[in-house]
């Protein structure tokens, strides 16, 4: 793979599995040296280290809970102190909470507002004090931001929208100081809460235009794309990974 991203310094978070895991791998193969956060699964979080390491970059895991603000910051700064800088910030640690609108609770609210919104508002904050020209902010959003097809999706949709505002605004911010600020919103991807031999899989499929649903390399390619020098004129954009669910 061509290394368009060799001497950056990428920060990935919830990197531990599914396209997080994807996103990091790939811009490892990029060229890229990549730190990701995780909150829970230790294990699963160093077999992805050392697939960094295996094809040749360096790698740590810092674990994060994405609710707690401190510990996003922290993150954040950590990963410039140890690898030296910080070019690339991937915001994909997500809060996946479906439920009956009049059934969803403040605790559910604040949680989704915490991993979705703050999380990646503070992350950006903290990571463009380290940034200079070249650098690239990508976030991961939902195709439900777009096209709610089901029911229960309310308060993930809203959050997932609030994504598209926050891209755009800071893409025109940012975009003096040549960082650019791009939103990914995959469709059904087959990863363990949404896997394509699922219950409701068949019908999930049906919505989109190629019938099937994305692989993490799929999305991944996509953000390490925006990541790289081919992107240096793509900024405030909305891409989405969704084999057409939202057509």
């Amino acid at each position: 793979m061509n290394r368009v991203l060799d001497g950056k310094v990428a920060l990935v978070t919830g990197g531990s599995r599914g396209i997080g895991a994807a996103v990091a791998l790939r811009l490892a193969e990029a060229g890229a040296d990549v730190a990701l956060t995780f909150q829970q699964d230790q294990p699963r979080a160093d077999d992805v280290v050392d697939r960094i390491k295996a094809v040749g970059g360096r790698a740590i895991a810092i674990r994060a809970d994405s609710a707690d603000a401190t510990a996003v910051v922290a993150a954040v700064d950590r990963v410039a102190d140890e690898l030296g800088r910080l070019d690339v910030l991937v915001n994909n640690a997500g809060a996946f909470l479906l439920g009956e609108f009049e059934q969803l609770g403040m605790a559910d609210f604040d949680q989704t507002v915490a991993i979705n919104v703050r999380a990646p508002f503070i992350a950006a904050q903290a990571a463009v004090r380290h940034m200079t020209e070249g650098g690239r902010i990508v976030t991961i959003g939902s195709n439900m931001a777009e096209r709610a097809v089901f029911p229960g999706f309310s308060l993930y949709a809203m959050s997932k929208s609030a994504m598209t505002g926050l891209t755009k605004a800071l893409g025109r911010e940012l975009g003096v100081r040549g960082i650019t600020v791009n939103l990914v919103n995959p469709g059904p991807t087959d990863t363990d809460s949404n896997p394509a031999d699922g219950p409701n899989a068949d019908v999930i499929r049906g919505f989109t235009a190629l019938g099937h649903y994305a692989e993490p390399a799929d999305v991944a390619a996509a953000v390490t794309f925006l990541a790289g020098p081919e992107a240096r004129y793509v900024t405030g954009a909305t891409i989405n990974v969704d084999g057409g669910f939202t057509i």
